[in-house]
């Protein structure tokens, strides 16, 4: 079984003595008492009551991830009220950390643009462009919008169709893909109530999905045949070209009206390439990539950059709701791939550094966990940083993004930066460092097994 670190500020459930297992939050305790001596203990302060007490670590679990279990054994209305009283208190730290780290990213923002226009004699007059104000406003979204993941994606689908109220349309889906994302955006448009046809290369892949109302397509041809609107989304650029124009692929199946809404990670030039051959055949065309995880898209938490067909973009806007927290529309197509890459690319290379300051904390005799402690406390605390680094420190890297994906990111990213002779050096970096996990097999890993790289 996995080591559980908590630190100062966590929420947990204590259990204390014969009482049933509470919320609290550990806290710093009064500088006039004392620690017990023994074993490991850590002070809690108890929600709905003005108890405190120094509890065991063995008598302590994590909150979010054991929450729904303590509220099926207590019903009391006493108990009622102190998990009340955590949903309040995190509801206002969210709202401090939102303000925080929208005040860091556009501080961070203004001075990467007063760097690049500090010799411009008409600076005084400087405004940003329209492309700058999306990345900000789409960057700032993905890292304020942080949901905590220990909810099923269930009760996230739900607590989306409340806030959104979603209709789901009339119009039929079709699907094409289940990996770590496209799994999770058909649960929650199957939840949402949409009517959904799903076709994946691994045919096994599609028997959950059918058992839980989803029809099924024989061929990716046959689907856009069936639906109004099809999405796909894969793993690569060679992997939506084959999807489109291969045999009984997309191509077949389009005729005038019919909607194809590319949701992969791809490079700009496929995303025309793609647009140009559906509107060919009197289709109809929007990229809409997502920004998040495995995880964000259980919990129908993901972010969406759409471009292309506006039109498509206002038809799927229940499907939107139901798989994401927030969309964007910017344009014509390829604006949303050239975005997406940007985003992959800063979030890419962030890992990579992280994974560094861990191994060279190590390397210099310092405790990781203290590191990660200081960092989680500091200006770039993130659920991500968090996360990322205790699955790293437990050894657990399970894939909740490739890292094979963010790699194949950053790779076209530089090649976007090159086409336009933009210099792209941190990327690069962190790319040789992706390319070397790969090479030690970690390509089907989490990326934050890029770790591995630097202590092999």
């Amino acid at each position: 079984m996995a080591t559980v670190h908590l630190r100062i500020g966590d929420l947990v459930w204590g259990k204390l003595g014969r009482y049933p297992p509470w919320p609290g939050k550990i806290v710093s305790p009064p500088k006039d008492l004392k620690k017990p001596r023994g074993k490991k203990c850590f002070f809690v302060k108890f929600f709905g009551t003005e108890d405190h007490a120094w509890i065991k670590v063995e008598q302590l679990k994590p909150y979010h991830p054991h929450k729904e279990e303590m509220i099926k054994i207590n019903k009391g209305k006493r108990f009622q009220q102190a998990v009340d009283a955590v949903e309040e208190y995190l509801k206002k730290a969210k709202g401090k950390d939102q303000v925080r780290i929208f005040t860091n990213l556009c501080s961070c923002f203004y001075l990467v643009s007063l760097e690049n226009i500090k010799d411009d004699p008409h600076f005084h007059h400087f405004l940003l462009s329209q492309s700058e104000k999306h990345f900000l406003v789409i960057l700032i979204i993905v890292y304020c919008l942080e949901k905590d993941t220990g909810s099923t994606s269930i009760q996230a689908a739900d607590s989306t169709a409340i806030n959104g109220s979603i209709t789901p349309t009339d119009k039929r889906i079709g699907f094409l893909g289940l990996g770590l994302m496209g799994s999770g955006v058909v649960s929650n448009l199957l939840k949402m109530g949409h009517v959904v046809t799903v076709w994946n290369r691994t045919a096994e892949k599609c028997d959950l999905f059918i058992q839980e109302g989803a029809r099924l397509g024989r061929t990716p041809a046959e689907v856009v045949s069936m639906c109004d609107i099809t999405f796909s989304c894969v793993s690569d650029p060679k992997a939506a070209r084959d999807l489109v124009l291969g045999p009984s692929g997309v191509l077949q199946g389009i005729r005038p009206g019919k909607c194809y809404v590319e949701m992969s990670t791809v490079d700009p030039e496929t995303t025309i390439e793609l647009a140009q051959v559906i509107t060919s055949r009197g289709g109809r065309f929007l990229e809409a990539p997502v920004s998040g995880s495995q995880q964000l898209s259980n919990d129908g938490m993901l972010v969406i950059v759409a471009a292309g067909d506006r039109s498509v973009y206002e038809d799927c806007s229940s499907c939107f709701q139901a798989m994401g927290k927030t969309s964007f529309f910017i344009g014509e197509a390829g604006n949303a791939a050239r975005m997406m890459l940007i985003l992959n690319m800063v979030q890419g290379s962030f890992m990579a550094t992280i994974a560094e300051g861990l191994t060279l904390a190590q390397a210099t005799g310092q405790s990781q966990q203290t590191f990660l402690d200081i960092l989680c406390q500091g200006q770039m605390a993130s659920t991500f940083v968090d996360q990322k680094c205790q699955n790293i420190l437990q050894g657990n890297f399970k894939p909740d993004y490739y890292l094979k994906h963010i790699q194949k990111d950053l790779r076209l990213a530089i090649s976007m930066g090159d086409s336009v002779n933009h210099p792209t050096p941190m990327a690069a970096a962190a790319n040789e460092v992706y390319k070397r996990a790969k090479a030690l097999d970690q390509s089907d890993n989490d990326m934050s097994a890029v770790y591995r790289a630097y202590i092999h």
